[in-house]
């Protein structure tokens, strides 16, 4: 029997996998996938409700009110904001947009899963660039670079390690770069880094024609079950990625939630508050417990276990699982004595730092 048959490629990629753990606990504290500690802002929600009574309607097809606000809270031309359903659809539209057969895209080792998935499932060819100490190399990423390089994709802080490239460091890169070449700089995690020596990109998307910077709703807003992701680029680049955008592709709730959110502005400074108090106690409570956490400048941990089989990561997970904490597991990663905590509330990482040295003890 003959059967339908996908492109070449497609079988053999190894999809994205949210591994959030098992539990049969009743209470359950959910610190695998970097979620907003506190919640979405109270104002948010309302908004949310507020459309309830409009879901027979579409959306605002280009999302230009919530666009606005976003330039308004950021200082950018409103023209040149793309917003998505999630960074997922906006890495999708850029790779679609700009690789195809034959071309490649550069990621690096530990960047994001969905860059080099949906490179490969468009039909180009991921090309990964090693990472130095759980730190990217740029060195190594010009190095992969090829006459057949299209795009290069860098998060910036990087998920899962919580390490991030100074502005210089990112400046370097993009100078010595093909003018043909996209640079996409994914800060999803900008909002919580305090270092003087980082930048999310605005200023490199303003002096350039082939940057890209993406942003996100889910971690500091703490939105990311209405999936709403957005980006900044030349106009150049603009335009061309709203050829291959869909026309409704951000949804009403999604929307109106987000422009609540950029309006609350106390609520965001609590949320990072929350993060840079909570970041330093309980990686000073895994040291204390003998666990060698990466530096992080994000909401997260990863965190590395001993090698005994009954300390292990495998064991710490199983053992937090029946307790009711879920943690993200790094074999995906090719990590596997390394798991990935989230900032959960205050209450949430008293009990992971109980819990582990229970485990540990």
């Amino acid at each position: 029997m003959s059967l339908p048959q996908p492109r070449p490629g497609v079988l053999t990629l190894k999809p994205y996998v949210a591994t959030h753990g098992k539990t049969t606990q009743q209470r359950v504290i959910k610190l695998s996938a970097n979620e907003g500690a506190l919640g979405p802002s109270p104002k948010a929600v309302e908004a949310y409700k507020s459309v309830a009574a409009d879901l027979h309607r579409y959306p605002e097809g280009g999302s230009g009110t919530l666009a606005h606000a976003i330039a308004k809270k950021h200082g950018l031309d409103e023209a040149r904001v793309i917003c998505g359903n999630g960074s997922d659809e906006l890495i999708e539209v850029i790779v679609k947009a700009f690789a195809g057969v034959g071309d490649e895209v550069i990621y690096t080792q530990y960047g994001f899963r969905m860059f080099p998935i949906t490179t490969q499932s468009l039909g180009a060819t991921p090309v990964m660039a090693p990472e130095k100490d759980f730190h990217v190399d740029i060195e190594a990423i010009l190095e992969k670079v090829t006459e057949r390089t299209k795009i290069v994709f860098l998060a910036n802080p990087n998920n899962p390690t919580g390490s991030y490239n100074t502005v210089e460091e990112v400046k370097s890169l993009h100078a010595r770069l093909p003018e043909n070449v996209v640079l996409v700089l994914d800060a999803a995690y900008a909002e919580f880094v305090s270092k003087n020596d980082y930048s999310a990109g605005i200023e490199m998307v303003e002096g350039a024609q082939n940057v890209i910077m993406m942003r996100t709703f889910s971690k500091l807003y703490a939105m990311a079950g209405l999936r709403l992701g957005w980006c900044y680029g030349s106009a150049y680049l603009i335009d061309i990625l709203n050829r291959v955008r869909g026309p409704f592709n951000v949804n009403l709730a999604a929307q109106a939630a987000g422009i609540a959110a950029l309006e609350d502005t106390a609520f965001q400074e609590k949320a990072r508050a929350h993060n840079e108090k909570m970041v330093p106690w309980t990686q000073d409570a895994f040291a204390k417990l003998g666990l060698e956490c990466v530096p992080t400048v994000a909401n997260f941990f990863l965190v590395r276990f001993p090698s005994d089989p009954a300390k292990n990561a495998d064991a710490a997970l199983a053992f937090m699982n029946s307790r009711g904490i879920l943690v993200r597991e790094m074999r995906s990663y090719s990590l596997p004595d390394y798991l990935r905590f989230s900032v959960g509330t205050e209450e949430e990482m008293k009990i992971v730092v109980d819990t582990l040295a229970e485990f540990l003890t």
